[in-house]
C-alpha cells in the first residue's frame, strides 16, 4: 500500500520540475580569446613559422632537383670541347649543384686552385641562400614557449590581484579569468614552439643533405678536370 502511494506521488510530480544540468561548451576560437593579447602575438608567430617553413621547404626540394646523368653529360662535353653547350646545360637548371658546375667550367684555362677556390665560394653563397630565414624559425622555436610561459605569470598575477581585491568572499570566478590566461598562453606557446621546432631541424636536415650532394659533385669535377692531362684523350678545350 505504502509503495503503491509512493509510486502515485512521485508520477505527480511535473518533469519540467526535475532540475537538468546544462552543457558548457567552449569553442577554440572561445578559448582562444581567453587566453588574452598574447595569443595574437603568438598566432603572428604561427603565421610566421608557417610561411618560412613553406619557403624554405619548396625552395630546397627545387634546389635538390637535378638529372641524375647530368654529371655524366658534363663530362662528355667537356671532353669533347663542347664548353658553351656545357654551360648552356648548367643554365637549364635551377639548382645550386648546376650553379657551382658552371661557375667551374667558366674557369676552365686557371690554375685548379683558382677553380677550386672559385666553386667553393659560390657554394658558400649557395648555403648562405639557402640557410637565410632559418634563424628566424629558430628564434620562433625558443621564443613562443617563453611567451607562453611570460602568459603564465600574467595570468597567475591577475589571479592574485581578483583575490586581493575580494578580501574574504572569494569566489571561484574571480580566479577563473586568470587561469584562463595562465593555462592557453602556455598551450599556445607550447604548440607553436613545437611546430617551429620540428620545422627548424627538418629543414637543416634538408640542407645538409644538398651541402653533402654539392660538395660531391665539386670533387666529380675536379676529378673531371684531371682527367684530360692524366689520359692525354683530348686536348685542351676550345671555348
Amino acid at each position: 500500500m505504502i509503495s503503491l502511494l509512493l509510486q502515485s506521488g512521485l508520477d505527480a510530480v511535473p518533469v519540467e520540475s526535475v532540475p537538468q544540468q546544462q552543457e558548457m561548451t567552449l569553442s577554440f576560437f572561445d578559448l582562444f580569446l581567453k587566453g588574452g593579447a598574447l595569443m595574437w602575438v603568438l598566432l603572428a608567430l604561427s603565421f610566421v613559422a608557417i610561411y618560412i617553413f613553406g619557403k624554405k621547404w619548396w625552395m630546397i626540394h627545387k634546389a635538390g632537383k637535378t638529372d641524375r646523368n647530368f654529371m655524366n653529360d658534363i663530362h662528355d662535353l667537356i671532353h669533347d670541347g663542347k664548353i658553351k653547350s656545357a654551360v648552356s646545360l648548367c643554365q637549364k637548371y635551377d639548382s645550386p649543384v648546376a650553379r657551382l658546375v658552371e661557375k667551374g667550367i667558366e674557369r676552365i684555362g686557371r690554375p685548379l686552385s683558382d677553380i677550386q677556390t672559385a666553386i667553393e665560394n659560390t657554394g658558400n653563397v649557395e648555403v648562405a641562400r639557402l640557410e637565410k630565414g632559418l634563424p628566424i624559425l629558430a628564434t620562433i622555436a625558443g621564443g613562443a614557449p617563453m611567451i607562453g610561459f611570460l602568459g603564465t605569470v600574467i595570468g597567475m598575477v591577475q589571479a592574485f590581484f581578483n583575490m586581493a581585491q575580494a578580501g574574504s568572499n572569494i569566489d571561484i570566478s574571480l580566479l577563473s579569468g586568470g587561469i584562463y590566461v595562465a593555462m592557453v598562453t602556455t598551450v599556445g606557446g607550447l604548440i607553436v614552439g613545437i611546430i617551429a621546432y620540428f620545422g627548424y631541424n627538418y629543414l637543416t636536415s634538408q640542407i645538409s643533405d644538398l651541402v653533402f650532394k654539392m660538395e660531391s659533385t665539386i670533387i666529380d669535377f675536379m676529378d673531371l678536370l684531371h682527367e684530360p692531362a692524366e689520359s692525354g684523350e683530348t686536348g685542351d678545350p676550345q671555348i
